[in-house]
């Protein structure tokens, strides 16, 4: 049996030092069916010419160019010229498991009724290269089958490198919304969700590896509260979702995913450095949505001061910030 051929589209913009590791990770699959659509989006600092470094002597590796216009564009323009049956979304700062295209794919052919698979990400340092230890590791457990009450309520995903998607159903959700400069992979991954059941991988090894970058569109946007609202309103004007889980139940959700979503900019704000408003933010998010787990964390959230650095955990200070 010919095991389908996978897509691998890697957006990339001013990456030039971290674009080998991407492209080493994929020559370093011990699944051979794959092909990798690499999108120049407009790069000044030598990208394409990077890639085409790394890419030397492989003719499954493809490399375009286009006028900047944002990653979900370039993820587009990635796909349009893919021929694969299956999807993976490698940003280019980041790099994949050795084996991780083998246990996506052995994970889809197990669920034949499933849109997708997806399993466990490492965090790394910046500057960290393949081999180095991870700062900290997702290993789940994560939800299989039916995930879109979940995924309404957070993204389970880091971004698209650990996730693999069948191309006629990721096409017939959608796709990304070029509009869409922040969370633009969590409202693509609602509507995939939509269309039927997640797969899970088995094991706890992550399959990716994601660099926690300066600046990076989360830690530049995740503190502003403007920076989730088209997201969320392209989420929720969705009539799909109503559809499928009545008014009242939609509305519950999507105050718990408020919620969840100001949980987030509350730690952001404190590890951004700005205490107090982190602190007012985070109490608004506790009271919305409570949970044992989550009045631990805003009592130890406001105990800070006090405590060693390498107890500090999700409210850790970034490296640059200082208190405000």
């Amino acid at each position: 049996m010919i095991r389908p051929l996978i897509s691998i589209v890697t957006p990339a913009f001013d990456v030039a030092p971290f674009i080998g590791d991407a492209v080493a990770s994929a020559r370093a699959q011990g699944e051979t069916r794959w092909e990798m659509l690499i999108v120049d989006d407009g790069s000044r600092d030598g990208t394409a010419l990077a890639a085409e470094r790394a890419a030397e002597g492989d003719p499954r590796i493809r490399i375009l160019r286009q006028a900047n216009a944002g990653v979900s564009a370039a993820r587009m323009a990635g796909i349009a010229a893919a021929t694969g049956d299956a999807l993976l979304f490698l940003d280019a700062d980041d790099w994949l498991a050795p084996d991780a295209l083998s246990r996506l794919g052995d994970a889809l052919r197990a669920a034949p009724d499933a849109v997708a698979s997806y399993g466990p990400w490492a965090a790394v340092a910046e500057a960290a290269r393949p081999g180095d230890p991870p700062l900290r590791l997702k290993a789940g457990p994560y939800p299989a089958g039916d995930i879109l009450k979940r995924l309404l309520v957070e993204n389970l995903l880091a971004n698209g490198g650990h996730l693999l998607a069948r191309r006629a159903a990721f096409e017939a959700a959608g796709g990304f919304r070029p509009a869409l400069r922040y969370g633009e992979d969590w409202e693509c991954w609602i509507r995939l969700a939509l269309a039927g059941p997640f797969a899970t991988v088995e094991g706890r090894e992550p399959l990716l590896y994601v660099r926690e970058r300066g600046g990076s569109a989360y830690r530049r946007m995740a503190r502003d509260p403007a920076a989730f609202a088209p997201a969320m309103a392209a989420i929720w004007a969705n009539p799909a979702l109503v559809e499928r889980l009545g008014a009242a139940t939609a509305a519950r959700i999507r105050r718990r995913a408020e919620a969840e979503n100001d949980w987030v900019v509350g730690k952001e704000l404190l590890r951004h450095g700005a205490r107090a408003e982190g602190l007012r933010v985070l109490r608004g998010a506790a009271a919305a949505a409570p949970s044992l787990k989550r009045l631990v964390l805003l009592a130890a959230a406001h105990t800070l001061p006090a405590l060693p650095r390498r107890l500090h955990g999700p409210f850790a200070r970034y490296p640059e910030a200082r208190e405000v």
